[in-house]
């Protein structure tokens, strides 16, 4: 078959971009980049360090004061005019998301509209960013909040989907007034170095976005620096305990978007066709290595095993390969070591009594050289297994019989995560209890991720983080509140 290669000179050069300085790497060590689709290395890309960082924040703060002080209307326009850009070069986006990451290049295209709309939408709050007046008691005086950016927000984003995390944080940071020191990840670090790079190409002001692509060194360094204001991290659970207890040194605020188990229940009276197609997206989407992916299938067992037969069929249906070729359904997951975690935690849950439905050995001859897994359906996994506990980040479905509505919820809310949840039911007084019994912080009812739009909130709950990013709760995250209070009594006492 043979797989093709990303074309190394169509992917973006610059690894950090410091005012007006872009440089095809940082200070700190060299790293080869790895295709996930063959196994072969793209580039070596010298990442920053914390000395890169240093410079970086410097630079943001300052640039700070200019940025903060321009009209909400002028930064509005530069928003749009980064919509504009980001809409036309949507195509060129994909070819970059494919070669950093493995993402498929069917979907790949829809990362670059989802930025854009995104700073289209931040756009529009940068010129409507007002205050409001409090009535007040005791004497005369005027009461007013005002709202005001932090400064410099450090951003750190993961591998899986950096171009839809960064964009999540940097548009509602960037309307509201602040400056951005934004780390590429090492393991996938095209997709933001080519944001940046638009960004300045925008027209924006040099300083008010800087980039430093690197590991964990660099952002243990941002978030350890007294010159960043606010961390915004979307990650792990791991990591963002010590960003949190790095944090903790300068009180720094932080904003954290962490893993799920999000549990998809399907009812006995739900459409179930529909219902096992949208929970196949739990495996494909991301090629099974989104945070919000709904993998824990909790089915009613008077449907149970006929959910479980049109689910397996179709999974049949969905075409690994080439990530570079248009028909591929599921490209491969991130690394060698990543797809041996993954494996090692389907054989762990067969012998804690999980049967395979579908899939569950990693795919060789043409596929030998990348790292792939077929879309793979574990039946009859127990509530206290590790994989119905432990996020897989791979193409792997856990599925649990239920009987009744209430233990339903007691399984769906039994991690300790609480990202999001799915629910299919034809019956609108279940549908409304259920999603309001539910620990997450996002609820899709008859639905497989469309509630993901830059309008919404987003966010999780217990160890899937706090914070929200989306809407005007998103907006909010990087506004501090000031309140002032002029005391009318002493003023006129003064005429």
């Amino acid at each position: 078959m043979g797989f093709q290669k990303p074309d190394v000179d169509l992917l973006p050069r610059s690894a950090v971009i410091i005012g007006e300085e872009r440089a095809e790497g940082g200070s700190g060590p060299r790293q080869p980049h790895v295709y996930p689709g063959t196994g072969t290395v793209t580039r070596e890309i010298a990442m920053a360090s914390p000395e890169d960082v240093d410079r970086a924040v410097a630079t943001a703060r300052a640039a700070f004061p200019a940025w903060r002080a321009m009209p909400g209307d002028k930064r509005r326009d530069l928003m749009f005019r980064l919509a504009a850009l980001l809409e036309s070069k949507a195509q060129e986006f994909a070819h970059t998301l494919v070669a950093e990451n493995g993402s498929i290049a069917l979907a790949a295209p829809y990362m670059g509209l989802d930025a854009a709309q995104k700073f289209r939408y931040y756009g529009g709050w940068a010129d409507k960013i007002d205050g409001r007046t409090v009535s007040t008691w005791g004497g005369p005086a005027h009461d007013y909040v005002k709202y005001e950016p932090y400064g410099v927000v450090g951003a750190i984003v993961p591998w899986n989907g950096p171009l839809f995390a960064a964009t999540m944080v940097m548009a509602p940071a960037l309307a509201a007034g602040n400056c951005i020191v934004v780390k590429s990840p090492d393991l996938a670090p095209y997709s933001v170095m080519r944001l940046v790079e638009l960004i300045h190409e925008a027209g924006f002001p040099a300083g008010v976005v800087t980039l430093v692509t690197g590991g964990a060194d660099v952002g243990a360094a941002m978030v350890a620096h007294p010159g960043i204001d606010k961390i915004q991290f979307v990650g792990s659970g791991a990591t963002a305990k010590k960003v949190l207890a790095s944090a903790a040194q300068t009180l720094k605020p932080c904003g954290l978007e962490l893993g799920g188990k999000s549990a998809v229940i399907v009812f006995g009276d739900a459409d179930l066709q529909g219902a096992a197609r949208r929970g196949l997206t739990g495996a494909v989407s991301a090629n099974g290595q989104g945070c919000v992916n709904g993998t824990r299938l909790l089915v009613q067992r008077s449907v149970y095993e006929s959910y479980l037969q049109m689910l397996s069929a179709m999974a049949g249906h969905i075409r690994v390969g080439d990530p570079l070729d248009q028909a591929t359904m599921l490209g491969p997951v991130i690394s060698q070591t990543a797809l041996d975690r993954i494996t090692g935690m389907i054989d762990r849950a067969v012998d804690e009594g999980a049967r395979v439905v579908a899939g569950g050995k990693r795919l060789e001859g043409d596929f030998a050289d990348g790292f792939f897994l077929p879309v793979t359906i574990l039946a009859d996994v127990d509530q206290t297994s590790h994989i119905a506990q432990r996020e897989v980040f791979g193409p792997v479905l856990a599925v649990t019989p239920f009987d009744e509505e209430e233990e339903a919820i007691a399984l769906a809310n039994g991690t300790e995560y609480g990202l999001g949840a799915y629910v299919h039911t034809e019956n609108l007084r279940r549908a409304h209890y259920v999603a309001g019994q539910l620990q997450a912080g996002q609820i899709h009812v008859n639905g497989s991720g469309e509630a993901m739009q830059p309008n919404v909130p987003f966010g999780g709950w217990k160890q899937s983080g706090y914070g929200r990013l989306g809407g005007e709760d998103g907006l909010h995250e990087f506004l501090q509140t000031k309140n002032v209070w002029v005391n009318l009594a002493a003023s006129e006492a003064a005429r």
